[in-house]
């Protein structure tokens, strides 16, 4: 009876930890990031004091030396959890994420298994913190970047991308990983992140079967955090081999995709760190990217790099600000929709909610817009966002759609369908060949 007892208590135990391995996240909370649509990206750290790449100028622009000497200036005084979160907020942005730690190896929180970090600099304040606070008390949901490799560490077998030969060790990434897992333990318990956004999967000492391990572990400690798909080999779509739980396109607008959550990662200027005089996007520019990622049923992660004293520049804030005032007046047509069902293109996107199709037109070529008609669908209304009727002819392959001769909005104006059935039961319509 004893060794049954025993028997019974071992297989309970496997098939609890299989259940553990086995967990993803729960559709309802994916559901929720996906309803979202737009958030901020922060690129910061110690390298803002040469205006250079985040981890990527280590070794290259800036001696590993001098890169690594940084966190002993860094003390960035202007630096203001509030006023950061305030302009996402003001963006109409509704999630944050911070780069926690980069390729680097810098962690911006006072973290107790490396001396690598913000306590260690002139500054001392937790950064992380700070942010979760802000993020808690403005009505922002707060996110985690964290990298899987780590140029710094010692334990980690590469040291300079560039050169990988250079430096070079056996490494040992069972330690590494301990140091990873009892890292993210410490971020996932003490600052809620909703969401971890990894990064660093290309290099070899990194293999799928870590990512799948370290996946585990996260949905261990707690199995509502979502994890983007860079934490094992990356694919372009979501299977029985990747590990995560929606895509991440960089610097790319993804397309249409019904199936999979995605979110691309654009920055407002060039660079992800502050760079001096960096070329920031134009507003046509900047909504017409949220509207084109929304339309193809995606998330908008826009990235902006504060300055060196830890203000963002009040340029790109007074950019977010002009986004947010867009949002303002046309925020019904991106959050909590789904794309389509039309495909995005140059002249409009679409975006569609209960019985609703928004059409985005992003310019006007001549007097008619004509795009394809719905499938066994009765358009029953359709005015301009804010404003007038529109005129809507229809035959069987297409709607002619009648345009003033100045659209309502110079970035985007959008005009509603009002449909005799939900908007989401009509399949994406095939662009013609």
């Amino acid at each position: 009876m004893i060794k049954k007892k025993a028997g019974l208590m071992i297989a309970l135990a496997i098939s609890t930890c299989m259940a553990i391995a086995q967990q993803k996240t729960p559709k309802t909370v994916m559901d929720q990031f996906m309803d979202k649509r737009f958030g901020m990206f922060i690129h910061f750290g110690p390298v803002t004091q040469r205006g250079t790449e985040i981890g990527w100028s280590r070794n290259n622009q800036v001696a590993q030396a001098d890169y690594d000497s940084l966190y002993h200036e860094f003390n960035p005084q202007l630096f203001n959890a509030d006023a950061w979160v305030k302009t996402a907020k003001d963006a109409g942005m509704k999630y944050l994420v911070i780069t926690a730690k980069h390729h680097d190896g810098f962690c911006l929180w006072p973290t107790a298994f490396s001396d690598y970090n913000v306590s260690k600099s002139p500054f001392k304040r937790d950064i992380v913190d700070e942010l979760a606070k802000a993020c808690k008390k403005q009505g922002v949901i707060f996110c985690i970047y964290f990298t899987v490799l780590d140029w710094h560490d010692p334990n980690y077998p590469i040291h300079n991308p560039h050169h990988p030969e250079i430096g070079a060790t056996a490494g040992d990434m069972t330690a590494f990983k301990t140091t990873m897992k009892n890292e993210l333990r410490e971020l996932i318990t003490k600052y809620k992140p909703f969401m971890l956004w990894f990064d660093g999967y290309w290099e070899k000492p990194w293999t799928a079967a870590d990512g799948k391990e370290i996946y585990q572990f996260i949905k261990s400690v707690d199995v509502n955090v979502i994890v983007n798909n860079r934490l094992g080999k990356v694919s372009d779509k979501l299977n029985e081999e990747s590990v995560g739980d929606f895509l991440t396109p960089e610097q790319t607008i993804g397309k249409l995709n019904m199936n999979d959550p995605w979110e691309s990662c654009i920055t407002i200027c060039n660079q992800w760190a502050w760079k001096p005089n960096d070329q920031m996007k134009s507003l046509k520019q900047c909504i017409q990217t949220l509207v084109t990622t929304a339309s193809g049923n995606g998330n908008l992660l826009f990235n902006v790099g504060p300055a060196m004293d830890g203000h963002i520049e009040a340029r790109q804030v007074k950019r977010l600000q002009e986004m947010g005032a867009w949002l303002k007046l046309y925020g019904e047509s991106i959050y909590s929709t789904q794309g389509g069902p039309y495909v995005p293109n140059e002249v409009y996107g679409a975006t569609r909610k209960g019985n609703k199709v928004y059409l985005h037109v992003f310019q006007r070529k001549d007097g008619t817009l004509t795009i394809p008609a719905l499938p066994n669908t009765k358009i029953t209304k359709a005015y301009f966002m804010n404003g007038n009727a529109v005129i809507v002819k229809s035959d069987n392959n297409s709607y002619k759609i009648d345009l003033p001769a100045v659209l309502p909005d110079e970035n985007c104006s959008v005009i509603v369908l009002e449909l005799d059935k939900s908007s989401l039961d009509i399949p994406v319509i095939p662009i013609k060949a």
